[in-house]
Order: C-alpha cells, then structure tokens, then sequence
C-alpha cells in the first residue's frame, strides 16, 4: 500500500492561505461534532450532512455546502486533510485565492450533485471534504500531471508520477461507483461524489491551465512540503 506525504511540485505567485486555512477549519468543527458524544454527534451530521431524500422533498438545500465540513470519524478527517495538504495547495498558488475558493465550492456542489444522482431517495447523510477534494485532485491532474507525490510503500521511501498515482485513484472510485450500481446494498461511501468531483476538477484543470502560468520545475520555489509522520 502507497502512502502519501507531500509533493514535490514548485509553487509560486499566492500564498495559499485558504487551503491551509480549510485545514484547521475543518478540524475545528470535527473537533466540536466529536465533543458532542456518540448520540448528538448523530444528530449533528444529520442536520447539516447532505440527505438526497430531504433535498429531493424540497429542504436542506444548505446542506450541500456544511456537508463539505463535516467527517464521520478522526481516520476519515486525517486522511482528508492530509490530501488537501498535498494538492491543494499547489492549485491556489496558481490561480490565486479567489478563484480557488469558487472553484473548490463549485466542486464540492458538483461533486454533491452527482452522489445525488446516483443515491437518488437516500435517507443516509453524506459527509466529507472528499468531494471537493476530489475536484482539486482532477485539476491536479491536469495542471502538474509530471509533478512527482511522495510518500512510502510499506517501508520504502518513493516518488510516484502524480498522473499514475491520481489516475489510479480514479480507476479505483470508478469501479466501486459502476459495482454500487449493481449492489444496491453499498459500501457507505460517496464513490459517485468523488467521480463526480473529479470529473468537474479536470474540466476546471483545463481551463486553469490554458488561462493561468502554471509553474513547472525550474521556476519559482520549490514546495517540498511533507506531512511529519
């Protein structure tokens, strides 16, 4: 199993301060949903998590944003996180903050769209930055696909084309989207909101690309920037 931990992408231009920004916020509101216990902690992300069935009556509209910043356990906020840690970053030094906010919201609400589509009269709550992330990781894709990801394979150090690696994240949240189609049962996570999510993010990565200086290698500085594990 591959690990990440950082990139090796050169960054330049805007500091990122709303990815990082997302990070603690994202952290701080967990860290209340955890504070509540077990029983209004439930209550909690059924009122502010994304239920296709309330939307789909008319209600909870809203919801499609706050579900962006809520998380089902510790695991699933860290491995988030660390994720927007590592691309996120990288997109908003290059387009600047405004548009990354836009961007990163607009992916979200695609990426909510789409799990609602395909979990149509759900009644279950959807919860997670994965959306959103999903789509920064398919503009990732597009802008630094010869960027390198670091991180470990078991125990050994490696460095991993980000195209490969991204790319075959997607083979994986694509062929447990199309198996959901068959097993109606499910497996408890959003795999169309990350399709999805993606799919926006490399549409919106071409049109970053062709409207903004995208930094390659030999320019600006460098963002070695790796989570301490």
């Amino acid at each position: 199993m591959f690990f990440p931990t950082g990139d090796d992408q050169v960054r330049g231009g805007h500091r990122p301060h709303f990815a990082y920004g997302l990070i603690a916020l994202n952290v701080l509101i967990y860290a209340y949903q955890f504070s509540l216990g077990p029983e209004a902690g439930q209550a909690f992300v059924y009122a502010w998590g994304t239920i296709p069935a309330r939307i789909e009556s008319g209600e909870g509209y809203h919801t499609l944003i706050t579900s962006m910043f809520l998380h089902g356990s510790w695991l699933h906020l860290i491995g988030n996180m660390l994720y927007m840690w590592i691309f996120a970053d990288n997109i908003e030094a290059t387009i600047g903050s405004a548009k990354f906010v836009a961007f990163y919201f607009l992916g979200g609400l695609a990426a909510g769209l789409c799990h609602m589509y395909f979990n149509a009269g759900s009644p279950i709550p959807a919860v997670g930055a994965s959306g959103a992330l999903s789509a920064v990781m398919g503009a990732y894709i597009v802008m630094f696909p010869r960027s390198r990801v670091r991180g470990y394979f078991f125990f050994f150090r490696v460095h991993v084309p980000a195209f490969i690696f991204l790319g075959f994240w997607f083979y994986q949240q694509s062929a447990a989207g199309f198996a959901t189609l068959e097993d109606s049962a499910g497996t408890g996570i959003a795999w169309w909101a990350h399709i999805g999510g993606f799919v926006f993010g490399v549409l919106g990565g071409f049109y970053f690309r062709f409207t903004h200086a995208v930094p390659r290698h030999s320019e600006g500085y460098a963002s070695r920037h790796d989570a301490e594990i």
